[in-house]
């Protein structure tokens, strides 16, 4: 009896000494999540992208006080993390209050697309200007502007020129997808995406550009699971995987050859889904989600992981100063 206890005994303890292991490792596959310094300030729709070692936070919506109550609380603020510190400082501004803008960083300089400012009483005046930040100097300078006024667009990055797809122009979706070189200071046009939306992301895997998600005209009871591939050397889009889904008012980041699509909103609630995408097998992958559910917020890898900054926490207009790390799994292939 006294051995059958024992080894009972000594099985429950071999047990609970493995089983947080087991859990742990279940999590690591799926990627894991931690808390950085929250930002100076709360905001929604906000701008994000990293520049020199460093996540930069535009524009977006402030929580509204006495102070912004004029601005409509659109705000024109920089806020700049530093991952290496983990500390905030306050850089300088944006020309203009800009909301639901797009945002690249290319050869050591960050650009502000489009986006909406307000005009009467109207929060949703959709605009064509570009800002160029110079980091060394610390100042913004206006660049020729988008052929196409629009705001809630997604904004990528492919050899050294900047894809502007999508959006919203004040009274529709655009199907504009729009190609900035910086060096010339111009733009040109290229074959519509065949999906106009808004509120969508957009990112580079090696030689395609991805635009995922979104929902059509400014309404987030209709999100969208679409993904669609855009080839810049034959100038045609082709239908992949549907993200498992359906969100708006994302954010996506590239960590090696995946495509990590984060938050969003719907009439029901916020979501802290983050789901990854490998184009090389047009898969999609549950990751881990994000600690706190938002919409409208931004994010920036450095060094491999992924900083998740902003946004609201329940639909509509509302504010967090939240910062989230994700770190990917090691492995390098996701799982069928």
């Amino acid at each position: 009896m006294f051995a059958a206890k024992s080894l009972l005994v000594i099985g429950i303890f071999y047990l609970c000494s493995i089983l947080p292991v087991t859990l742990h490792a279940e999590t690591s596959q799926n990627g894991t999540w931690t808390t950085a310094a929250p930002a100076p300030t709360q905001r929604t729709e906000v701008a994000a992208a990293a520049l020199e070692g460093k996540v930069y936070v535009v524009g977006g919506f402030s929580k509204p006080s006495l102070q912004n109550a004029l601005k409509f609380a659109i705000s024109s603020d920089m806020e700049v993390y530093d991952p290496t510190t983990n500390t905030w400082s306050i850089d300088t501004p944006l020309p203009e209050g800009r909301h639901h803008a797009g945002i690249a960083s290319l050869d050591g300089f960050l650009y502000v697309i489009g986006g909406f400012t307000k005009a009467f009483l109207s929060i949703w005046h959709a605009v064509p200007t570009v800002y160029q930040y110079n980091p060394s100097s610390k100042t913004w300078r206006e660049m020729a502007p988008m052929p196409t006024a629009r705001g809630a667009l997604g904004v990528a990055v492919y050899q050294n020129r900047i894809y502007a797809i999508g959006g919203y122009d004040g009274k529709h979706n655009s199907a504009a997808v729009e190609i900035f070189d910086p060096e010339k200071n111009t733009w040109t046009t290229a074959a519509p995406m065949p999906t106009p939306r808004d509120h969508l992301a957009a990112a580079t895997v090696n030689s395609r550009i991805y635009a995922i998600g979104g929902r059509p005209e400014l309404d987030y009871h209709q999100n969208m699971s679409t993904v669609e591939e855009y080839d810049p050397h034959t100038n045609q889009w082709q239908p992949r995987s549907d993200m498992p889904t359906a969100r708006s008012g994302i954010t996506a980041s590239v960590i090696g050859d995946r495509i990590y699509v984060l938050g969003g909103e719907s009439g029901e609630g916020t979501f802290a889904t983050n789901e990854a995408y490998t184009p090389a097998n047009d898969r999609w992958q549950v990751m881990a989600p994000m600690p706190t559910a938002r919409h409208g917020l931004g994010s920036a890898v450095v060094n491999e992981r992924l900083y998740v900054i902003g946004g609201g926490p329940t639909p509509g207009g509302s504010f967090s100063q939240v910062n989230e790390v994700f770190t990917p799994p090691k492995s390098a292939t996701l799982k069928e």
